[in-house]
């Protein structure tokens, strides 16, 4: 029986990155792995082995393994969203960058922006975390009212004059999910994603968008630093989570992958395979 369409997407996701970002150095160490930490490097060679080969090359630098690794993740939720356009109908549009003020909800902040510029004292008493630029979003474009109609009449002049939905209404596209991507989490890289999830939350006017989060972290305390808690971010999707249960599983690892089937159970970690279904709902 052949496997099915996300199954054989999931492999190619893991191809594309031992293509490139998940390489090995000639000391044995996945360029994912802190070299300092001997379980770091155990369950990252574990993932990397269940995966496929890995090459053996120069680790790359943070920011340009972080940015491949973006291009990757923005490339497999491209895709995905092709293939399930019979689940959520619309104009949808994936990029990687571009700050938030471009969207629906969030237009009013380029007003708060040109304010603080104009007025040293709001501007210190503002900050600058209200400028978000996520590192992947996913935009969906408002739709004119022939495509509204299009079953039967649903809309006119004299209903749904305000909904952001309606093209005639407004002509900003609504920011449907904000993806933030991280090859591997420290402790200042997981607040910082948590700090965009929180001003995502508080600076909205309308729908509250996805709010998630990439990671290809082998470390689970370092995955939980990000995971565990709520209210700021949706869900945490591991480049491999199932080869990362496995390697605990295969280490005998038993109190750190307790810590992961706690994060699975509570709705807290998830496999990157199960992040196109969720953006759809």
């Amino acid at each position: 029986m052949a496997d099915a369409w996300l199954t054989l997407a999931r492999k190619e996701f893991h191809a594309t990155i031992l293509s490139g970002i998940l390489t090995k150095s000639d000391k044995g160490v996945p360029s994912n792995a802190d070299s300092g930490s001997a379980i770091s490097v155990a369950l990252a060679n574990s993932i990397c082995e269940q995966l496929g080969e890995a090459k053996v090359a120069q680790k790359l630098p943070g920011q340009t393994s972080g940015a491949d690794f973006e291009e990757i993740c923005a490339v497999y939720v491209r895709l995905c969203f092709k293939h399930l356009s019979h689940l959520r109908p619309g104009s949808f549009f994936i990029t990687k960058g571009g700050g938030i003020a471009q969207f629906e909800q969030y237009a009013h902040l380029d007003e708060l922006e040109a304010i603080a510029k104009s007025n040293r004292e709001i501007a210190t008493a503002l900050g600058s975390d209200y400028l978000i630029k996520p590192d992947i979003v996913v935009g969906r474009r408002p739709e004119p009212d022939e495509v509204i109609n299009a079953a039967e009449m649903l809309v006119d002049d004299e209903s749904a004059k305000l909904s952001t939905l309606r093209a005639s209404n407004h002509a900003l596209s609504i920011l449907h999910a904000s993806i933030s991507c991280k090859w591997t989490l420290r402790s200042d890289r997981a607040q910082n994603a948590r700090s965009e999830g929180l001003n995502l939350v508080r600076n909205r006017k309308g729908r509250l968008p996805h709010i998630a989060v990439i990671t290809g972290e082998p470390m689970p305390s370092r995955i939980a630093s990000l995971a565990l808690g709520t209210g700021d971010i949706d869900c945490v999707y591991h480049f491999a989570l199932y080869e990362l249960r496995k390697a605990l599983v295969d280490q005998k690892r038993e109190g750190t992958l307790d810590l992961v089937d706690a994060m699975v159970e509570g709705k807290r970690l998830r496999d990157i395979s199960d992040l196109p279904l969720d953006l759809v709902t």
